[in-house]
């Protein structure tokens, strides 16, 4: 069972659903969701339900339209806007990733240094909208790299808003992505998505952990 907890924003309360580890945690996960789909997603409510037990704590983090009961999210610098002062409210640890699925993982990129991330784990990372391959979000992707913060992609093969291949064109080394079945929604396998992000968590948090 999460704990759950009111975050206040000048956009009203968002909300953190917080779920321990049983151990001291090695990091805190603290996850966004898409601006379609909420924390009920099947990646984020099995990373939460499965990392605790690999020592880490996951935060999945609800965005204030999402808690309001409204359908369609509000433009980037508002999300970015209420992130920032949720993630201050919350006692995270010193090894904290951010990161999300699709539009939460662009607000992790946008303000992964402003927040003192140690790294970023994108879920579906959408690259660009379907069919517009010129209207690429490139540059909110490697924004963490170029501060110095590591980044970790999970894409699925035939996402449309990004192929594994068109994103690892976009970053510096084409390990950080890890291609798993499925497209946007990741399909039928979210523990691919677990597998992967076991695998890489120990990258976005220091060699040593």
């Amino acid at each position: 069972m999460a704990e759950i907890r009111d975050l206040p924003t000048e956009q009203g309360p968002g909300r953190g659903h917080i779920y321990s580890a049983d151990v001291p945690a090695r990091a805190d996960i603290v996850l966004g969701h898409g601006a379609g789909g909420g924390i009920g997603a099947a990646d984020l409510m099995l990373l939460a339900s499965s990392l605790p037990g690999h020592g880490y704590r996951v935060i999945l983090i609800e965005q204030p339209w999402k808690v309001a009961g409204r359908k369609i999210a509000g433009r980037p610098p508002t999300l970015d806007a209420a992130w920032l002062p949720m993630l201050a409210g919350l006692d995270l640890s010193d090894r904290v990733v951010v990161g999300g699925r699709s539009a939460g993982a662009r607000v992790a990129c946008r303000t992964a240094y402003d927040v003192g991330a140690s790294g970023v784990l994108c879920l579906s990372f959408p690259l660009h909208p379907p069919g517009k391959p010129e209207s690429s979000r490139a540059h909110e992707l490697r924004a963490p790299g170029e501060r110095g913060i590591p980044v970790r992609v999970i894409q699925g093969r035939a996402d449309p808003f990004g192929t594994p291949a068109e994103v690892r064109a976009e970053l510096a080394n084409p390990e950080w992505v890890i291609e798993v079945a499925g497209a946007h929604s990741f399909g039928r396998r979210p523990i691919d998505v677990l597998d992967a992000a076991l695998a890489v968590l120990p990258a976005l948090i220091g060699a040593d952990a």
